[in-house]
């Protein structure tokens, strides 16, 4: 769900950089962006695993199904944070808005994901 919705939030991104470009068609960079969203699958899994063994090294006693689960429900949560971000970063450009949607759209993540990680490790 957090990859399509963050795929989705990318495509005003795209459109503002093909019409900035003068470029005719939007469509390479929609897909060089879907790629993208694609190749970080496994670096969410890595991602889901070194927080396992940090929480293992601090006394959790989750499992590592568990941290995978805090991490992508975390991500899901926040996906129409990534939605807003890509309207920000498509309508209003870079600047103070875009910076100010990123930074929140962060720290949303990592509380969400830190509150269901410390959860799921308490066994």
């Amino acid at each position: 769900m957090f990859l399509i919705l963050t795929f989705i939030g990318q495509w005003p991104v795209a459109a503002r950089e093909a019409y900035l470009a003068g470029d005719p068609s939007t469509a390479p960079r929609i897909l060089a962006r879907a790629l993208a969203v694609l190749a970080t699958i496994p670096l969410w899994y890595l991602l889901a695993a070194l927080s396992r063994l940090v929480a293992r090294a601090l006394g959790g006693k989750g499992s590592w199904y568990a941290a995978r689960i805090a991490l992508f429900w975390a991500l899901a949560t926040v996906s129409p944070l990534m939605l807003l971000q890509g309207l920000v970063a498509g309508m209003v450009g870079p600047g103070p808005a875009l910076t100010l949607v990123t930074t929140l759209s962060g720290a949303a993540f990592l509380w969400l994901w830190l509150t269901m990680l410390h959860e799921a490790e308490r066994g």
